[in-house]
């Protein structure tokens, strides 16, 4: 009898025991564990802070920002990632954060609020590269026109700080276009290929079809990195066979070249392109989205230099792409935002002082016919027509040159204004020819549109008014100058990309035709 009481006490305490365990358990994950209460900052320490971090603070009562753990995690892991976005985790006190986080259990209070300071230093920080980007572009681009992007921070680390959703934060932050996605795919891409020992090819004649050298199996071992050569039966060969042939095409055409398959300087350039080479190329092209408009808006023209490409868009629906010729080297087409204020049909062309100094005056002074060639007239600073054999060179610049219009007219007969410091506009041209070419830096700065007619019915077609081919015919047939204001908003975006990965999946690089990736890249890692 006395054996049963006992067994059944037993069962009695160890069913409350489990009870209890249990109760504690429950307890346990629900509460906030010690380690994760926020501790008020002495007040002496806050005023020390400079402004901005200052506000982080008293929006959230001069607490601690960081006591809990999922929140300094998922911060710690923006800084380990953001690599994929063209940053240096090292930028963003990486190695400290790591040693005190591991640390964090044994510090003094002291030392925690220092610590907790230290994240939102480079919350802020890493927040704001990621949104606008690291650099300046002004300081950068002297002739670069992008309007800043400001950014008021607070909003978006009290709401990341108490739904626990850092990481969320980070992602809204980070820019949301298409190409800028693409572009860090590219990057994710690219650092899987191997490392490869990129000698440099030379070719002194172009290798054409069925030529043998012994460059060629250089060539198909670079083009099989590339992942364009996918044969491996003639790789060692000097032949320059079919397959290869191939090869090349596919080649050129991932890198904005002539698809033709004849190997020539421009082949053998992008052929000597490291994989080191194009990752930095890649990250400069990062920071470069990261100082664009978050939002184009819903009608836009867009031109990407390096690509030779604009493109109109017209209620987020991509219309038309046209051909064009950009500034040369020396005469660079700046990079600016504005908006389309008119056309005008049958344009007159005034030449600019650059034109005016470089161009005209040295082939005027050579030969006084260049005026009538030309169709100029020349007026003084009274506005009085002035004969060319009246003509000063010695004062050239303080003449206007007026070139008339029509089909041969410099900016042919369709130009398309916008404000701009710069006086650049897009604008056909009487020098046709040039966009067939391969490399089309050759105007004076402003921007020669193929096809502009095709490119001013749809922009007109969409105006109130309603503009029809046949009115726009007309027009040009009258030889009349004709400016037609435009009435519906469309941004006009000049901008500049050398890398994206195309909707295939293939890698797209463009030549570098202003020489700004490598300056770029030095300045973001110096």
């Amino acid at each position: 009898m006395v054996k049963n009481i006992l067994i059944i006490f037993s069962l009695i305490f160890l069913l409350i025991s489990c009870k209890e365990s249990s109760d504690k358990a429950s307890i346990s994950a629900n509460e906030e564990p010690i380690e994760e209460i926020s501790k008020p900052i002495p007040t002496e320490l806050i005023e020390t802070l400079k402004d901005s971090i200052k506000l982080f603070y008293n929006k959230l009562n001069n607490h601690e920002i960081w006591f809990n753990k999922t929140n300094r995690i998922a911060l710690i892991n923006e800084v380990k990632n953001c690599h994929q976005d063209g940053l240096d985790p090292n930028d963003y006190n990486l190695k400290e954060i790591l040693k005190l986080e591991k640390e964090r259990d044994s510090l003094n209070d002291k030392a925690i609020f220092d610590y907790d300071i230290l994240l939102t230093s480079t919350f802020e920080k890493l927040a704001l590269h990621l949104y606008k980007g690291k650099l300046d572009p002004k300081k950068v681009y002297s002739d670069w026109d992008l309007k800043p992007k400001s950014l008021a921070l607070s909003p978006y680390l009290e709401k990341g700080i108490k739904s626990k959703e850092i990481s969320n934060v980070f992602k809204e932050l980070k820019p949301q276009h298409f190409i800028y996605n693409q572009i860090k795919k590219s990057l994710i891409i690219l650092e899987k290929y191997p490392e490869y020992d990129f000698k440099k090819s030379e070719a002194k004649d172009k290798i054409e079809l069925n030529d043998t050298t012994d460059e060629i199996i250089t060539i198909k071992h670079k083009l099989a990195y590339w992942k364009d050569y996918t044969r491996n039966d003639s790789i060692t060969t000097a032949i320059y066979d079919s397959i290869t042939f191939n090869a090349v095409k596919k080649f050129q055409a991932r890198n904005g070249l002539k698809s033709d398959g004849v190997i020539g300087k421009g082949t053998i350039k992008a052929l000597n392109f490291s994989k080191e080479e194009r990752i930095h190329q890649i990250i400069a092209n990062l920071e470069r989205w990261k100082w664009f408009p978050r939002d184009f808006g819903d009608n836009y023209l867009i031109t990407n230099l390096p690509d030779y490409k604009i493109t109109y868009v017209a209620k987020r629906d991509t219309l038309s792409e046209h051909n064009i010729v950009v500034g040369t080297p020396k005469r660079k087409t700046p990079i600016l935002i504005s908006k389309l204020s008119n056309l005008v049909f049958n344009p007159t062309w005034t030449v600019p002082p650059t034109i005016i100094k470089e161009d005209l005056t040295p082939s005027a002074k050579k030969n006084i016919s260049y005026f009538t060639r030309t169709r100029m007239t020349i007026y003084d600073s009274t506005g009085n027509k002035i004969a060319p054999e009246e003509w000063d060179p010695e004062k050239s610049r303080s003449y206007r040159y007026v070139q008339t219009s029509g089909y041969n007219n410099s900016l042919g007969l369709v130009k398309f204004n916008f404000p701009n410091r710069h006086l650049v506009y897009l604008h056909d041209t009487n020098h046709r020819d040039y966009f067939s070419r391969e490399y089309r830096a050759l105007s004076s700065g402003c921007v020669r549109v193929e096809n502009p007619l095709d490119l001013s019915e749809k922009i007109l077609d969409n105006e109130e008014r309603g503009w029809t081919k046949k009115e726009i015919d007309t027009i040009i047939k009258k030889k009349n100058i004709k400016t037609i204001p435009i009435k519906n908003e469309i941004n006009v975006y000049i901008l500049y990309w050398t890398n994206w990965l195309d909707k295939d999946g293939s890698l797209q690089f463009r030549d570098d035709i202003y020489n700004l990736d490598k300056k770029l890249y030095n300045s973001l890692r110096s």
